[in-house]
């Protein structure tokens, strides 16, 4: 009571803000390797499903970081856990900028990947912190600076990358990553552990949460799905530019990040529905625009433009879809919200490293054509599971 519309104890609107920033900053950690895969190949002399571990390793790092790590923000002090975790980002990224050989930048990627659980530990703090009838906004505003990240990482890295080697990328990131952490120590509020449970207790009680919540099945399962569509996308963009007659660079593939800031921007819109609507309507539209992206992608291969619009609707689709599962995840079990912000994400990530091998592999033997029916399919399998949650849904007695 007598708190301001949007907020509650703990939070301000610049601290939501700061939130969005540093989520932004650290995922970006992620996704640098991505436009610069040709550049690191040249070095050393590799490609196709050898330079494929470095994303793939990555994404797998960080699905076991959010296993390992993020369910401790319901146990200790959040502020804590993300400030340390930065700081071993830092280092991680110091061992990418560093590396002396292919076999290296996979180990660092994956040390990456495994630090880099930061915004995975903000999500649910903001959700937390959050007003209950404004959680879908809150979570749409840093969800919406997550993914602004994820896509400028790409054109900042190909920038960076074209103008000074694709090192001093990793250098720029792990500078970036120390500044953080001393912001987050001095902004963040201190949030005392929703639940005081051992280690091993938290793990096995990620065990019951899977088997008594089938919201968090389902949803989990779409995010997946369609994370692997992202990422079949993603990894591969790079190679197939520059396998294209004007023989496009890093620079070139980064700059397709802007494009999809679009789809990013429309995150917090996607939250303020999913606080007034309860159904998954928007996700399967959602589902439709992403399955409808690789239709474009496909049929204006040969065009810049056109691999843009396909772009932008890939990003909306992919995107919203996985706001409006976050929000209906996220309202299950308040005290329980970092452990279901795990077992949703680990899915949703494992997803995405699957999806980024296959579609390296798709590239490998099929080329763009077998990249796109990765990503149709794995689309199409989406809708075919929310159409079959729904079905159980209406047939379950009220």
């Amino acid at each position: 009571m007598g708190e301001p519309k949007g907020q509650a104890a703990g939070l301000s609107a610049g601290q939501v803000w700061l939130m969005a920033v540093a989520a932004g900053v650290a995922v970006a950690n992620l996704y640098y390797n991505q436009p610069l895969l040709g550049d690191i190949g040249r070095e050393w002399g590799a490609a196709g499903r050898a330079l494929g571990w470095v994303p793939t390793l990555t994404q797998v790092g960080y699905a076991l970081g959010m296993l390992l790590i993020v369910p401790l923000g319901d146990s200790l002090e959040r502020r804590r856990i993300i400030v340390t975790m930065t700081l071993l980002s830092t280092l991680s990224m110091v061992g990418m900028a560093s590396s002396q050989s292919l076999a290296w930048m996979v180990g660092a990627s994956f040390a990456v990947g495994l630090t880099t659980v930061i915004p995975q530990l903000l999500i649910p703090f903001a959700a937390h912190l959050a007003a209950p009838s404004e959680q879908g906004k809150v979570v749409g505003m840093v969800m919406s600076g997550l993914l602004v990240g994820i896509l400028l990482s790409r054109t900042a890295a190909g920038v960076v990358g074209t103008q000074l080697g694709w090192r001093a990328m990793f250098w720029i990131g792990a500078g970036l990553m120390l500044v953080l952490a001393g912001v987050l120590r001095w902004r963040l509020p201190v949030q005392p552990a929703a639940e005081v449970l051992s280690y091993p207790a938290l793990l096995k009680s990620l065990v019951s949460l899977v088997r008594e919540e089938p919201v968090l099945r389902l949803h989990a399962l779409l995010g997946a799905l369609t994370f692997g569509a992202f990422g079949a996308f993603w990894a591969t963009l790079a190679l197939y530019l520059q396998s294209m007659p004007g023989h496009y660079g890093a620079q070139v593939a980064g700059l397709f990040g802007l494009v999809g800031v679009a789809g990013a921007l429309a995150a917090p819109l996607v939250g303020r529905y999913a606080d007034v609507r309860g159904d998954r309507k928007i996700n399967a539209l959602a589902i439709g625009v992403l399955l409808a992206s690789f239709g474009v992608l496909w049929w204006g291969r040969e065009w810049l433009w056109a691999i843009g619009l396909g772009v932008i609707l890939l990003d909306l689709g992919a995107q919203s879809n996985h706001i409006s599962n976050q929000t209906r995840v996220y309202a299950l079990r308040p005290a329980a919200r970092s452990r279901l912000n795990t077992l949703y994400m680990v899915t949703y990530f494992a997803g995405g490293a699957s999806g980024s091998y296959v579609g390296t592999a798709a590239w490998t033997h099929f080329g763009w054509a077998g990249v796109c029916g990765v990503g149709a399919g794995l689309s199409l399998a989406a809708l075919l599971l929310l159409g079959v949650g729904a079905l159980r849904k209406a047939s379950t007695p009220a």
